[in-house]
């Protein structure tokens, strides 16, 4: 069996990098210290996602962004992949409606993850309840 140098390692996470316009920390850490196994991940990866197949990417990557918020995946993990899709060209609005689909299923704490996580990466704002709200407001 061929050991990879540093230098082999460090091209594939480049190239990873390229294909799929994110690496994970974990990416990195393998390719340091257990090579084979991310060149064996990546390749499922490769054949499940990045491989042109039925599915284009914009949808494999709305996909992607709902199962990871519901399986409650870290924010990063979850930003990482809406930057994808915004890359692509889905819209912030696109992504917040795949995100709402994780509300019937997996239940309000799940949605705020994947919701929180989009947040941040498209700068969505929200409304403030006025002064008047806090007093009772006008009754109408």
């Amino acid at each position: 069996m061929l050991i990879a140098t540093v230098d082999d390692a460090q091209q594939y996470i480049d190239e990873m990098a390229r294909k799929r316009g994110y690496v994970l920390d974990y990416h990195k850490v393998m390719a340091k210290h257990d090579f084979p196994v991310l060149q064996a991940a990546n390749d499922l990866v490769g054949a499940a996602y990045l491989n042109q197949r039925a599915l284009d990417r914009k949808t494999k990557e709305l996909i992607f962004i709902v199962s990871l918020t519901v399986m409650r995946a870290s924010k990063g993990h979850i930003q990482s992949r809406i930057k994808v899709a915004l890359d692509l060209g889905v819209s912030p609005q696109e992504i917040l409606e795949a995100i709402e689909i994780s509300l019937p299923e997996a239940g309000v704490v799940a949605f705020q993850a994947g919701f929180e996580a989009w947040c941040e990466v498209v700068g969505a704002e929200g409304l403030k309840p006025t002064v008047e709200a806090f007093r009772g407001g006008s009754g109408a």
